[in-house]
C-alpha cells in the first residue's frame, strides 16, 4: 500500500511538472481553484495514471511486442502517449474541465494531439525518474 501511494505521489509530481512544461496539457482542479483543490486533483489522476499503468499498461505491451522488436522499443513512447490520452478521458469522466487534451477530449485533462500526449508521457518518465532517485536518496522509497 504504501508503494502505491509513493507511486501516486511520484505520478502527480510528473503530472505537475508537465502542465508546466507543456502548454498544450491543462489541469483543471476539482472542487475550485485552492491550493488543496488542487494538490487533490493531481494526486487523483495520478493515481489513476498509476491504476492505468498497473493494469493496461502490461497488456498492450504484451499485446504490441512484435511491434517493440520492429521499432527497437520506440513503440513505447506512443503507447505511453495513448496512455495519458486514456487517463484524460476517464477523468472527463468524473467532471468538467478537469484534465483535458485539446483536440481529443472537451472536458478533464487537455492535451492538444497525441503527439502532446507523447511528449507528455516523455516528460512524465523523466520526471518520474528524478523524483524516484530522489525518494530513493532520502530512503523514503
Amino acid at each position: 500500500m504504501i508503494r502505491f501511494l509513493v507511486g501516486t505521489v511520484i505520478n502527480a509530481i510528473g503530472l505537475w511538472v508537465t502542465t508546466l512544461c507543456i502548454p498544450a496539457i491543462k489541469l483543471q482542479p476539482y472542487g475550485g481553484t485552492d491550493i488543496w483543490a488542487t494538490i487533490g486533483s493531481f494526486l487523483l489522476v495520478g493515481a489513476v495514471f498509476g491504476l492505468v499503468n498497473a493494469i493496461i499498461a502490461p497488456v498492450i505491451k504484451v499485446l504490441a511486442f512484435p511491434l517493440y522488436i520492429l521499432t527497437f522499443g520506440l513503440i513505447s513512447f506512443l503507447i505511453n502517449g495513448a496512455l495519458l490520452v486514456f487517463v484524460a478521458w476517464l477523468s472527463s469522466l468524473w467532471a468538467n474541465d478537469v484534465l483535458t487534451i485539446y483536440g481529443l477530449t472537451t472536458e478533464g485533462l487537455e492535451i492538444a494531439s497525441l503527439g502532446w500526449a507523447v511528449l507528455g508521457s516523455i516528460v512524465m518518465s523523466i520526471t518520474a525518474f528524478v523524483t524516484r532517485a530522489v525518494f530513493k536518496a532520502v530512503r523514503i522509497l
